[in-house]
């Protein structure tokens, strides 16, 4: 599968489409779930993709598409408030609008993990952006072997998707393991970082794949613990998300080495990232 978004020649990237929104949930104290009306009926996405959200009269930020890829009826982003523009979307309320452009990037290759072992790795809100490949996996179950979550976060009131976590726990057929930094008086789990999940966790290191989403030197630790349990680079795949400004790979904030992260991410194997040496970096 080519993971790589082929854009219509008669699509307006540049121009962004008031969407009404439909719905707004709390889920931390500074992440919020928002629920968009698409632009249009022929609205789908794949696992991993983002659009830039325009508030209007402040600006633009790309956000992760954190729904179900078969759910064609609402646009769902999660949203942590970290500056002026996702502040400004986090206030809205439903019946407002908002500029929705896209979606954009590149996708987690699940079709590559097909008749595999699939480990989701992720850290904080990197949690959103891997929730379609739950999602997905999970909608056709039958094509993959053993399937692992490992999610970590600061404290357990930092977990995000609370409930949705409680519903996937109670599945025999999705391995649920979570740690937090810092535990509380009500934590009964593992404490420690998500890499200290990866050998608690069964999977044939000679042919799984994993995708893996969160603060970057959490992903570095991660990567470095996976690989030696047997997985290579090009089945290890991770979201990059630096400094994306325009979505089409015109503006050039988001260059890293030779790739325009906007449009050749964000998401990306190992070993197409090999030449930057970013898993290497201190």
């Amino acid at each position: 599968m080519s993971t790589q978004l082929s854009v219509k020649a008669d699509a307006h990237v540049m121009s962004p489409v008031p969407c009404r929104i439909l719905s707004v949930e709390q889920e931390l104290q500074d992440t919020y779930t928002l629920e968009v009306e698409p632009p249009g009926d022929e609205w789908s996405f794949l696992p991993g993709q983002y659009t830039m959200l325009y508030a209007f009269g402040i600006g633009e930020v790309p956000i992760s598409i954190s729904g179900d890829p078969e759910d064609s009826t609402k646009i769902v982003q999660t949203i942590r408030a970290v500056g002026a523009v996702t502040d400004a979307l986090v206030g809205l309320r439903p019946g407002d609008y908002v500029g929705v452009r896209g979606p954009f990037g590149t996708a987690w290759d699940t079709q590559a993990a097909e008749g595999r072992d699939v480990l989701i790795v992720a850290g904080g809100v990197g949690l959103a952006p891997l929730r379609p490949v739950v999602f997905d996996v999970l909608n056709h179950r039958e094509r993959y072997e053993n399937v692992t979550l490992m999610y970590g976060a600061r404290s357990p009131g930092d977990l995000l998707f609370a409930s949705q976590i409680r519903e996937w726990r109670g599945r025999f057929d999705l391995e649920v393991l979570i740690t937090v930094d810092q535990a509380d008086d009500s934590w009964r789990g593992p404490v420690g970082v998500v890499t200290s999940l990866v050998g608690r966790s069964s999977f044939d290191g000679d042919t799984a794949v994993a995708f893996v989403c969160g603060p970057e030197v959490m992903m570095r630790f991660t990567i470095q613990a996976l690989e030696r349990g047997g997985l290579t680079d090009d089945r290890l795949y991770v979201s990059m998300e630096r400094n994306m400004k325009c979505g089409v790979g015109l503006c050039g904030h988001c260059q890293l080495g030779k790739f325009f992260l906007c449009k050749e991410g964000p998401v990306m194997t190992c070993a197409q990232m090999a030449g930057s040496c970013w898993i290497r970096e201190v």
